[in-house]
């Protein structure tokens, strides 16, 4: 009875090694080539999330800084000055004139100065002259980082600048900026004087 339930315990070797589960080649070669997939997907999803990342904090840049310009030059037009003698636009008693030689906007600003807005190659810049003369420009201020192109400035329109008639003198910019990450902006605005333009 003993030795019958020891030859039971026992183990034969040969039962054992076939009872052993390994891998083959082919499973192998299954299991890398799934596993490759799956870092494979996982990578490109990372990087989509990245350049999706860095695009969206481009246009956040450009939305920041096209913003604080608009409303720059928005607040600075809306405050221009009749200029009576013409010695800051050329014209008497205007609000706007085109800059001759840098083909932007010049305005007697509200204390008195002559300014103006252009472009120059791809940054929007800003003069100021000492006074309302448009002779002694300061130098120029940048308006746009390096980091963004000025790809179009245009004001108009011309017609709306007179005073000649019994509308508000407006001026209507137009603006192209792109950013990094092939970020671009459009945008388009009227400003209009804040004093209404009436002869007492």
């Amino acid at each position: 009875m003993k030795s019958q339930s020891f030859d039971k315990l026992r183990i034969d070797p040969e039962r054992s090694r076939m009872g052993q589960k390994s891998f083959t080649l082919i499973e192998l070669l299954v299991t890398v080539t799934i596993f490759s997939l799956i870092v494979g997907a996982a990578s490109g999803v990372f990087v989509s999330a990245l350049r999706a990342q860095r695009k969206s904090l481009s246009m956040q840049e450009l939305l920041g800084q096209t913003s604080f310009l608009m409303e720059y030059m928005s607040r600075a037009l809306r405050m221009a000055k009749k200029d009576v003698s013409g010695s800051c636009l050329g014209l008497d008693y205007a609000k706007y004139n085109y800059a001759p030689i840098t083909y932007g906007i010049r305005f007697l600003n509200y204390t008195g100065n002559c300014q103006q807005f252009f472009r120059d190659g791809n940054i929007l810049k800003m003069q100021v002259s000492s006074d309302e003369k448009a002779v002694n420009f300061g130098p120029s201020l940048d308006l746009t980082s390096a980091n963004l192109i000025v790809n179009s400035f245009n004001i108009g329109p011309e017609g709306s600048w007179t005073q000649a008639d019994d509308y508000q003198p407006r001026v209507a910019i137009f603006l192209e900026i792109q950013g990094k990450e092939q970020a671009k902006i459009k945008i388009q605005t009227t400003i209009s004087q804040r004093n209404l333009d009436i002869e007492i």
